[in-house]
């Protein structure tokens, strides 16, 4: 049992938990014994180091026991007036009291109270505007221009007043010497009649004929409208004319063999005229009001797909590429040959001056040709155009200037060009996103029109020059093959390969309402009962 005895008496020494007796007094002991001494002096004039404050109560330093019956100071640290009897009581009645502030036994601490009456944040504010309103009275009184300010502030003042009132209008300036352009807005209405921004477009159909046999064929020029509102349509072998004046229809010619068929219509600009192209390489030229045909023209060895007249010269283009210039005036018909084109011709326009022909054909080309027919440098293209990614059919001059053409490819392009035949310049190129079949431009308003085939199968109108879309027109099932325009320029018809003839009103302008509404039209039966057979 010794060892446990040995290791008892080494834990005790070396244990640090305890007091340590015999070494120097700690630092907070020596500071709470000097103040002790200069504030509790003795009665012989020397202090006692024995004597110490104690921050807890009922707590002495060094074992010294607490004062009974002496009173507890409110505040810890409180100094008492000499005189009186000054030693620190540590208790009362042997209760325990609560100090505030620092935990650290007998440590004195010097701490400010500051005063609540300067804290008072609410006085100090009111002290504050009183004083400014003070001063701004003050300067009132020592500033001459009082009487301005007073009508400032009058004029300021808005209690029953609206910055902008749109109900009222704006007052007027006086005076003949001040300038109208001062006025930055006017909230009334204006004397001005202003112009309708927007335009109010149809999207249906104003009436629907019936075309059965209507060939479904991407090059092919079928329908056509002549300037006595008279509008034909080829259906298989026969040609039919629909008076859009009454409604009448009238089958012109019928083929004799019922393989061949009728490949394209044009109308002549002046009279009625009507120039038929054929499946066997043949133009016809009809009278349509007698109902008669005047001459056939031969010359083409394979279908005439496309016509276009330039007073009284008519060309054709035929499935071989070649383009015949007709004389209908004389017996030797043919005055001209074009061929610059390896595959069928598809489309052809006369420009509306005269001076330029276009062709674009199933070889993805466009030329421009001149009007000097019979000479030898009308035999070569101005310009060829090879932008075009697929066979171009569609393609339309622009009425307002006749330099401008605007060319539509088929399914593999899908762009609408502008070309400047003056200087052979490609002016825009726009994305359709879809077969474009036919062109027309309006004649009142500076947008165009636009016959789509896969995959969209409508028509949809561009503003230009922005070429911006203003409204689609859906109604058919299948695509459109072939558009033709109104004498008066306000409706559009187009044919489907559906069998279905669309009449769309989407260029009406204000004359023609006005002539309207002098002149009465004649009542039409409706479209859908009309069956062009």
């Amino acid at each position: 049992m010794a060892h446990f005895n040995f290791n008892k008496d080494i834990n005790e020494i070396v244990k640090l938990d305890g007091p340590m007796l015999g070494g120097p007094m700690m630092r907070w002991q020596r500071k709470a014994q000097e103040t002790l001494i200069r504030v509790h002096p003795n009665d012989n004039g020397v202090s006692s180091p024995f004597k110490s404050r104690s921050r807890t109560p009922g707590k002495t330093v060094n074992g010294a026991a607490p004062t009974t019956g002496s009173k507890t100071p409110k505040t810890p640290g409180a100094k008492t007036p000499s005189g009186k009897g000054g030693e620190v009581a540590g208790c009362r009645s042997g209760k325990k009291t609560k100090t505030p502030g620092n935990k650290t036994p007998g440590r004195l601490q010097d701490r400010f109270i500051p005063s609540r009456s300067t804290t008072d944040m609410e006085f100090g504010h009111y002290a504050i505007m009183k004083r400014g309103e003070e001063e701004s009275e003050n300067n009132q009184n020592d500033n001459p221009n009082t009487d301005y300010q007073e009508q400032l502030r009058e004029a300021m003042e808005m209690k029953d007043c609206k910055i902008l009132n749109f109900r009222t209008k704006a007052p007027q300036a006086n005076g003949p010497d001040i300038n109208s352009l001062h006025v930055l807005y006017s909230c009334g209405k204006s004397n001005i009649k202003q112009s309708a921004s927007t335009r109010h477009i149809p999207k249906e159909p104003e009436r629907i004929l019936d075309a059965p046999n209507l060939l479904d064929d991407y090059y092919l020029n079928l329908l056509d409208w002549s300037h006595l509102n008279i509008l034909t349509v080829a259906l298989g072998n026969e040609v039919f004319l629909w008076n859009a004046d009454n409604g009448t229809i009238i089958q012109l010619m019928e083929l004799s063999t019922p393989d061949d068929y009728i490949s394209s219509v044009s109308w002549a600009q002046e009279g009625a005229v009507l120039a038929v192209g054929l499946s066997t390489g043949v133009v016809q030229i009809w009278d349509t009001d007698q109902q008669k045909l005047i001459r056939s023209m031969t010359g083409h060895t394979a279908r005439v797909g496309s016509m276009s007249w330039n007073a009284h010269i008519l060309s054709s283009g035929s499935r071989t590429g070649a383009i015949h210039h007709h004389d209908v005036r004389i017996a030797n018909h043919q005055v001209a040959v074009l061929e610059n084109h390896t595959q069928e011709v598809c489309g052809l326009r006369w420009s509306p001056d005269g001076r330029h022909l276009a062709s674009g054909g199933n070889d993805n080309l466009v030329n421009i040709w001149s009007n000097q027919v019979g000479s030898a440098n009308a035999t070569v293209p101005l310009y060829t155009f090879t932008d075009h990614q697929a066979a171009v059919k569609a393609m339309s001059w622009c009425p307002w200037q006749p330099y401008l053409l605007a060319t539509g490819g088929g399914t593999a392009d899908r762009h609408i060009r502008m070309w400047n035949v003056q200087s052979g310049a490609n002016v825009g190129a726009y994305d359709t996103e879809s077969q474009v079949c036919s062109i027309l431009w309006s004649k009142e308003h500076k947008e165009l029109i636009s016959g789509h085939g896969y995959a969209l199968n409508h028509l949809r109108i561009w503003k230009y020059p922005s070429m911006n879309k203003v409204v689609d027109l859906v109604g058919h099932t299948s695509r459109v093959l072939c558009m033709a325009m109104s004498p008066d320029g306000a409706t559009v018809a187009s044919a489907a390969a559906d069998e279905t003839i669309r009449l769309w009103k989407c260029f009406a302008y204000e004359k023609q309402s006005k002539k309207s509404e002098a002149k009465p039209e004649k009542k039409m039966t409706s479209g859908l009962s009309m069956c062009i057979r």
